[in-house]
C-alpha cells in the first residue's frame, strides 16, 4: 500500500481571520475550537497527582477498577445495562481512535466508511489513512454495498442534532444488513439542550432501545475531555460488542497504544464525580443562554444545535464573508466548509469560552 496523501490542517485558514480579530481593542473572542477553559475538577487533579509512581507499564485494557467505573457510568448515566469488562475499552482520547478505528479494523483500497454529512473531520481522515472511500449520508437507505463502518455522532459536532433511539436503531439494523461495523460517537451526551433532551438524556446506541441485548457489530465512543475538562488528559474509551472489544485490544497492544497509569486513575475519580459534571453543564448553559439569543438577534439563524457544545449558525452568505465579518467585530468562529461541502454558509461557534468572553461576544454581535 502507498503512503496515503492527506489534506493540509484546515484550521491553518483561520489564522489571518484570528488576526484580524485580535486587532479588537479588547481583545479577540475565540469561539471557534471548542478546548475547554473551565477548570479540570480537583478531585480529578489530586487523584492524577497520587498516581504519579507509575514505574510499572501500565494495562492496555485498562485497570479493573476503571473498566468497573466505565461500567458502572454507562449504567447510570447512560441507561446500558448488562456491560462488563469485556465491553469496554480506554483510548488515549477519542480522536485518536476515530482516526485510527479504519485500521484497527483491518480495513483499505475498495471498502467504504460512512460518516454524516454534517462531521467532525477526523471520520473522513481515518478512512483516508488507510485509503477507503468516505461517504457523507445521514440517510440509513443510501449506505452502499461495501460499507464496511458507518460512523454516527450524537449529539452531533457541529450541528448538535440528535438521533433518538428510533433513527439508532434502524441505523443499526442497516449496518447489519451491509455487514458493517456501526460507531456513535457521543462525546456530547451529557450537554442536552432543547425539546426533549432538554429533560431526557441523549440516547446511547447500546441502549436496549436501540439494539434490545446485542451489541454485535456495535460500538459507543466516549471522551472526558467536554464533560470534566480534561481535553489535555486525552481521556476516552469506546464500549460495545465483546468481539470487537478483544479484536481492538489485541492490535492496541501489539501498537504499545496504551493510557497512562495516572491518567486511569484520573478517570475512575472523574467517572464517578456526577455533581461536578453537573456544575459544568451550568456553566455552557448559561453561555448558550447568553450566546444563541445574541446570534439571533443580529441576522443568524441556528439550525438544529439542540444539544452538544455549540450553535451551528447562517446568515444567509458564504461563511468566509461571515467569518470576516466577524473578525471585524473581534470574533472568531469555525467556517462551515470545514464540516463538510453541504455547508458552505454555515459557521459554528463553540461555547468553550469564559463568561466574561461569551458576554462580550453578545455586545459586540449587536454592531453586524
Amino acid at each position: 500500500m502507498t503512503r496515503p496523501e492527506l489534506p493540509d490542517y484546515p484550521w491553518d485558514l483561520v489564522a489571518p481571520y484570528a488576526q484580524r480579530a485580535r486587532r479588537h481593542p479588547d481583545g479577540i473572542v475565540d469561539l471557534s475550537i471548542g478546548s475547554p477553559v473551565d477548570p479540570t475538577p480537583e478531585p480529578v487533579r489530586r487523584a492524577l497527582a497520587e498516581a504519579t509512581d507509575a514505574h510499572a507499564y501500565p494495562q492496555t485494557a485498562g485497570t479493573p477498577e476503571l473498566r468497573d467505573a466505565i461500567v458502572s457510568w454507562f449504567l447510570r448515566r447512560r441507561g446500558v445495562p448488562g456491560l462488563t469488562a469485556a465491553n469496554v475499552l480506554p483510548t488515549i482520547g477519542s480522536k485518536e481512535l476515530v482516526a485510527l478505528l479504519p485500521v484497527l479494523l483491518g480495513l483499505g483500497p475498495g471498502d467504504v466508511v460512512v460518516h454524516p454529512r454534517a462531521a467532525y473531520p477526523t471520520y473522513a481522515i481515518g478512512a483516508a489513512i488507510v485509503q477507503a472511500t468516505a461517504v457523507a449520508s445521514d440517510d440509513p437507505a443510501e449506505w452502499p454495498e461495501g460499507t464496511r463502518l458507518v460512523w454516527l455522532n450524537s449529539p452531533g459536532n457541529p450541528d448538535g442534532r440528535v438521533l433518538d433511539e428510533e433513527f439508532l436503531s434502524a441505523a443499526v439494523a442497516r449496518a447489519r444488513e451491509l455487514g458493517a461495523v456501526i460507531a456513535n460517537d457521543e462525546c456530547y451526551a451529557e450537554l442536552g439542550w432543547d425539546g426533549r433532551w432538554a429533560t431526557e438524556p441523549v440516547p446511547s446506541i447500546l441502549d436496549p432501545r436501540v439494539v434490545a441485548d446485542d451489541l454485535s457489530g456495535v460500538l459507543s465512543v466516549y471522551s472526558l475531555s467536554k464533560q470534566s475538562n480534561m481535553a489535555g488528559y486525552r481521556a476516552a474509551f469506546v464500549a460495545g460488542d465483546p468481539a470487537l472489544m478483544a479484536k481492538l485490544l489485541t492490535v492496541r497492544k501489539h501498537a504499545g497504544l496504551m493510557l497512562p497509569a495516572p491518567l486511569q486513575s484520573a478517570m475512575v475519580v472523574a467517572l464517578g464525580d456526577d455533581e461536578a459534571v453537573r456544575e459544568q453543564v451550568e456553566r455552557y448553559r448559561r453561555r448558550r443562554d447568553v450566546l444563541k439569543p445574541a446570534l439571533q438577534a443580529s441576522g443568524f439563524r441556528i439550525d438544529h444545535s439542540e444539544a452538544g457544545l455549540y450553535l451551528w449558525a447562517t446568515a444567509g452568505e458564504d461563511a468566509w464573508t461571515t467569518m470576516g465579518r466577524l473578525a471585524d467585530v473581534g470574533v472568531l468562529a469555525g467556517p462551515g466548509v470545514f464540516y463538510g461541502d453541504h455547508f458552505p454558509q454555515h459557521v459554528r461557534f463553540s461555547l468553550t469560552a469564559t463568561d466574561e468572553r461569551i458576554d462580550a461576544a453578545a455586545e459586540r454581535l449587536a454592531a453586524l
